[in-house]
Formats: C-alpha cells, sequence, structure tokens
C-alpha cells in the first residue's frame, strides 16, 4: 500500500522510460484488440436525415434588439426539441419503420443535434444499415410535419413564422456510429497506461 500510493522516485522514472519495448508491444497488442473488439461486436449503423428550420426572425423581430431576439430563439427552439421528441412524432415514426418502441428512441437510439436556425441534423442507430436509415428518415419527415401542422394551428403555442422543410431523407448512407479508428486509438490508449501501471507499482526483479 505504501508503494501505491508514495510519489513515484526517480528510479521509478527511469524504470518507465527504460521500458519502452514493453510500452511499443504494448501499444500493438492493444490496437490488436481494439480491432478485434470492433469486428466481433461492432457498433451500430448510424444515419443522419436533415430538416432545415428557418426562424425567420427578420419578419418576428423587425425592430427589436438581440437580446429579444435571443430569447425568441432559445424559447422556439425548445418547443421544437420537445416536439422532435414528443409522442405523436416517435409513434409516427414506430407505426412506420416497426421494430422499435418510443422508449428505446428517447434512450439513445435516436438522437438531435445543431437544434438552432439551420440544418437540424436526426440521427437514428441500429444494427441494420436500411433500418437506421428508414428510422432516421421517418422522424425527420414526422418533425417537419408536425412542425408545419402546429404553426398552421395558432392555438398551438408555435410562432407562426417558423418553417421546417425536410431537405435531406432520402439516398441516406448510414456508417458506423464509431469509426474503426477510434477502436484502434482507445486499445493503445489503454495498454499504454497498464504498461504504466505495471512498471511504476511492480517491482520485476523481484
Amino acid at each position: 500500500m505504501n508503494l501505491l500510493f508514495s510519489p513515484p522516485s526517480p528510479d521509478d522514472l527511469i524504470r518507465l522510460l527504460r521500458a519502452w519495448r514493453f510500452w511499443l508491444v504494448s501499444a500493438v497488442v492493444g490496437a490488436l484488440i481494439g480491432a478485434a473488439v470492433y469486428y466481433i461486436a461492432p457498433p451500430p449503423y448510424r444515419a443522419r436525415a436533415t430538416v432545415n428550420v428557418d426562424f425567420h426572425l427578420e419578419q418576428a423581430w423587425p425592430q427589436n434588439t438581440d437580446r429579444e431576439q435571443f430569447y425568441y430563439l432559445e424559447r422556439e427552439t425548445r418547443k421544437l426539441e420537445e416536439i422532435a421528441m414528443s409522442d405523436a412524432v416517435l409513434e409516427s415514426v414506430a407505426a412506420q419503420v416497426g421494430g422499435v418502441t418510443v422508449q428505446q428512441m428517447r434512450d439513445g437510439q435516436f438522437q438531435l443535434a445543431q437544434p438552432g436556425n439551420g440544418g437540424w441534423h436526426f440521427y437514428a442507430d441500429d444494427k441494420d444499415p436500411k433500418k437506421a436509415a428508414a428510422f432516421a428518415s421517418a422522424w425527420a419527415q414526422a418533425f417537419a410535419e408536425k412542425v408545419q401542422a402546429d404553426v398552421a394551428n395558432p392555438s398551438s403555442g408555435l410562432e407562426q413564422y417558423i418553417t421546417a422543410d425536410a431537405t435531406q431523407t432520402k439516398n441516406l448512407r448510414p456508417d458506423r456510429s464509431v469509426s474503426l479508428s477510434m477502436y484502434l486509438l482507445a486499445g493503445p490508449l489503454v495498454f499504454l497506461a497498464a504498461s504504466a501501471f505495471f512498471v511504476l507499482f511492480f517491482d520485476w526483479k523481484k
């Protein structure tokens, strides 16, 4: 225990530097194990669809301050985020594609990126690339249709100036949610850290 919690001595650091061969072997072994994990238990495929959201600030706040415009953007963005994960939108996706529950979508299978004025990216994960593309496409389209319907309905509480147009929902190209390069990087890092631990805290002469 004293060895474990005591600060490293100059001899410990010298021993660590002299173990460069061990470090090199650990990096190679870590990369090989990372690649093996990637091919044995690959991450799911991820597809991305895009909806262009325009808040039309020039019409909604033609003569107001930047602070009021910022508040308007923040308020309406939160409303749209709620719509994207609403029961109506997700149940529509489940009905169109099938094989997934609303809870699974909310637990991380569906992810929303870059909410704001501009392109909203709708990500969907699945072990089947075709299904991932179908999920992302159906989600983006259901969101755009729901926003358009709410904008046309004054009682919905959504500003009438907002527009949402599904711009990328066809010919999607799913890819792995985590690339092979990340596995090849993580494996050596883990093994290098383990190597440093063993070299510093274990006396191999004994």
